[in-house]
Parts: structure tokens; sequence; C-alpha cells
């Protein structure tokens, strides 16, 4: 794996698990501290599923999705130019799918804890991890379009 996106991904898979021991450290489970009054809250909560609550109590399925899932990141990131942007999208999805890895395989569920609300729509609770998941798949829906999503065989002939 390259070394960047690897420090990246250690960076990430730290931000996530410290976050996550420093909010169960603080609130007692299902415990909300209003940062921002209608907008923004901590809410310490256990997730047994996926987005949306997808796969409750599915643990075993979702362990193996996540280690499948970075089987093919970790295989189709090769063929992605080697640039800042498509490393810190690597690092940030793999950081991440690590992150709430862990805690399935050790705890049995995620550690959730942030909550927004926009536009009157309360947001499922996520943590930091799926945050990072989000952002990096947009870095590579980006690369895509942008046509950094294949090494040019050709160059140098």
């Amino acid at each position: 794996m390259n070394k960047k996106i690897f420090a990246i991904s250690i960076i990430v898979l730290l931000v996530d698990q410290i976050s996550k021991i420093l909010i169960s450290s603080f609130l007692k489970l299902n415990d909300m501290v209003i940062i921002i009054n209608n907008f923004f809250k901590i809410y310490n909560i256990n997730n047994y599923g996926a987005a949306f609550s997808i796969f409750n109590y599915k643990l075993e399925f979702l362990v193996i999705a996540s280690i499948i899932a970075l089987v093919l990141i970790y295989r189709y990131m090769y063929s992605f130019k080697k640039n800042l942007k498509n490393n810190i999208a690597f690092g940030f999805i793999i950081g991440g799918l690590l992150g709430n890895l862990i805690d399935r395989i050790f705890l049995g569920y995620v550690r959730d804890f942030i909550s927004i609300k926009i536009f009157n729509y309360n947001y499922p609770v996520f943590n930091f991890a799926d945050t990072f998941i989000v952002i990096g798949i947009i870095l590579l829906i980006i690369a895509v379009i942008k046509g950094e999503d294949k090494i040019n065989e050709n160059k140098g002939k």
C-alpha cells in the first residue's frame, strides 16, 4: 500500500477511535449535549446496524461486507492515478471502514455521536468514520468524473 494512503488511514482511524473513546468517557449511553440549538448535538448511542439502521443486528453480515469492501478498495486503488486527492480519498475510506469494523468486531456495534438537524430533518446519528468515508467517496466520484480513475497505460509510448 502507498505510504501516504497508509499514513492517512492511520490518522483517520486514530481520530475516529479517540473521538469515540472521549464521547463514551464523558457521556453516558443515550445522553445528549446540545452544542448549537436546533442544529448540532452530541448524542452517545450504539448503532447495531449500518446507515439509516439498515441491517440492524446483522453483525456478521456487516463485518463480512466491511472486509469485502476493504479488499475491493485495496484492489482498485492501484488503478487510480497517484495524486494527493486520490491518496486522501482512499486513506479516508480505508481508515473510516477500519474504525467502524473495529467497533463491530470488538464491541458488536458502532459508537455514533454526531447528531445534525438541517431544514427540520434530523439526520441519523453518525461518527467521524462515517464522515471520512463519505468525503472519500465524494473525492473518488470527482476523480472518476475528471478522468483521474485510470492510469494512462500509453504514457511514454
